[in-house]
């Protein structure tokens, strides 16, 4: 054990091999859960953003019947995930699950794609943050400010943030949420309050609409839309019932996101009508939320819209920053990254290690596509727009992939333990979600092209989906030489705390 005046040797990380290993239980309810998960889903950029370009790019009519589709894809999924959560209570959700059920192997892997897929979602989100809050000081304060400052500004406040504990996080999140919610809300009560010509249609919701070549790719765009739900086990640690908690959350959380983006992507089709809703997003794209909120609701309303547009990014780069950083926390306390990100932050408790590297991510990213921006390409907005679509499909391809895994390791836990009997419609709803994301993430692959907007022959059709690729493999690679060198760390991948405990034990064995 550690002497104190070694511990104050290093001030702001404890290095006492025990709390510093685990994450502080008992900091979040229900309610701070639920917050901290949804925030991740950034509802108004989905629906200001996701949605218009769904419609304009795929220009399919039906997606509010997509979401339907994907909320009840990711519900199946959730009956085993959660029934995972109250068996394992691991920082490291995803890679934790995946070990206890397909080995260790398997699960390092899955943590390097974790890490990469949550690092890159959160960083591409500084892209458009960065250009939206850019146009802001244009249009309110008649100020040109580059994109990359605001974004660098944010990396820093959210950096901070994540050093202190998760309270004051959740508090923030949940102020920015319910605030963005509401507003959205209003939205579509002044739509089917005023609806286009053709009325109250219900047209976006026949299977008709969802034909053509299109469907694959729309779906690859709405599952980003619920992106966050699954990252309520990364708190289990931190709650003080994870095993009621975690499996209650996942449930409103996918449940409520699927009803919402329904409920508003139909809104849209409402307020221009269906027939309509594909040209006016052509025409509009991202604006097509607020010119329909300015006809409806007046420029101030408007307005006030613009602001939460960013402060919901704001919400979702604090999720993310968090979930990353807790991912880091269970890789270094377990081996799979140096043991420096394994230890907390003795003042508050929070991955400190695992945040400033999150933080130190997201600043190099937005210096180099700063560079780029300097560059002449004949299009200065490029790199923003490029940080957003490149990373943020990059990631949501590593989650498609980690939910498939997940969804197979659910059903080899329980038939080892012998318990495929008791949860046999838990191991088919597993089994029907995994074809269900394999599906989509093969789609996903295939026409990643579009989703990045480059053209078919362009190399970031495979460099792009390649870097989770790698992931996959260098994760496999260390895992495989854990096993042959380090069987004893590679015996704990996956345990998280539970392996501190049972070494905690033996240590005070005589």
């Amino acid at each position: 054990m550690t002497t104190e005046s070694s511990r104050k040797s290093r001030p702001g990380i404890s290095t006492f091999k025990g709390e510093d290993r685990a994450l502080r239980a008992g900091r979040l309810g229900t309610g701070g859960l639920l917050l901290s998960v949804l925030a991740a889903t950034a509802p108004l950029m989905v629906v200001a953003g996701v949605m218009p370009t769904t419609f304009a790019v795929m220009g399919i009519v039906g997606q509010p019947l997509l979401f339907v589709v994907l909320g009840v894809v990711l519900v199946l999924f959730s009956v085993g995930y959660a029934e995972m959560s109250r068996h394992v209570h691991n920082a490291g959700a995803f890679y934790a699950y995946i070990s206890r059920g397909l080995g260790g192997t398997a699960g390092a892997s899955a943590a390097l794609v974790a890490l990469v897929a949550y690092n890159a979602l959160q960083v591409g989100i500084y892209g458009i943050f960065g250009f939206e809050v850019s146009g802001l000081f244009a249009t309110y304060a008649d100020l040109s400010v580059a994109w990359w400052i605001p974004a660098l500004v944010a990396a820093l406040v959210v950096g901070t943030l994540g050093w202190l504990k998760i309270d004051v996080n959740a508090r923030v999140l949940g102020v920015l949420l319910i605030i963005e919610v509401a507003l959205v809300v209003i939205f579509d009560i002044a739509a089917v309050s005023d609806p286009a010509a053709q009325g109250l249609s219900l047209h976006a919701f026949n299977p008709d609409t969802l034909s053509g070549a299109g469907i694959g790719t729309a779906l690859c765009f709405c599952i980003a839309a619920f992106t966050g739900f699954e990252q309520a086990p990364v708190y289990a640690e931190e709650t003080s019932r994870p095993h009621v908690l975690v499996p209650r959350v996942m449930f409103l959380a996918v449940s409520g996101v699927a009803v919402f983006f329904a409920l508003s992507s139909w809104a849209l089709t409402v307020a221009t009508g269906p027939s309509a809703i594909v040209g006016e997003a052509q025409k509009q794209s991202a604006g097509l939320l607020f010119g329909l909120t300015e006809d409806r609701l007046g420029a101030t309303f408007t307005d006030v819209l613009h602001f939460l547009f960013v402060t919901g990014m704001f919400a979702a780069l604090l999720s993310f920053h968090n979930v990353v950083a807790r991912y880091a926390f269970a890789m270094g306390r377990e081996g799979l990254l140096p043991a420096a990100f394994g230890r907390t932050n003795s003042a508050s408790g929070a991955p400190g290690t695992g945040s400033l590297l999150q933080t130190a991510v997201s600043v190099v990213v937005i210096a180099v596509f700063a560079i780029a921006d300097d560059k002449p390409t004949g299009d200065p907005t490029e790199p923003v727009l490029h940080l957003f679509t490149w990373f943020g499909n990059i990631g949501s391809l590593g989650v498609i992939l980690l939910m498939a895994a997940a969804s197979a390791s659910v059903v080899v836990f329980f038939v080892r333990r012998g318990a495929a009997g008791a949860q046999a419609w838990r191991l088919i709803t597993s089994t029907l979600a995994g074809i269900a994301l394999l599906v989509i993430a093969v789609y996903t692959v295939r026409d990643f092209d579009v989703l990045v907007g480059a053209g078919p022959d362009s190399s970031l059709s495979w460099v792009l989906p390649g870097i989770i690729g790698l992931a996959v493999l260098v994760g496999l690679a260390q895992g495989l030489v854990m096993r042959a060198r380090r069987p004893e760390a590679h015996a704990r991948i996956g345990l998280g705390n539970e392996a501190f405990q049972l070494e905690k034990a033996a240590e005070e064995t005589p």
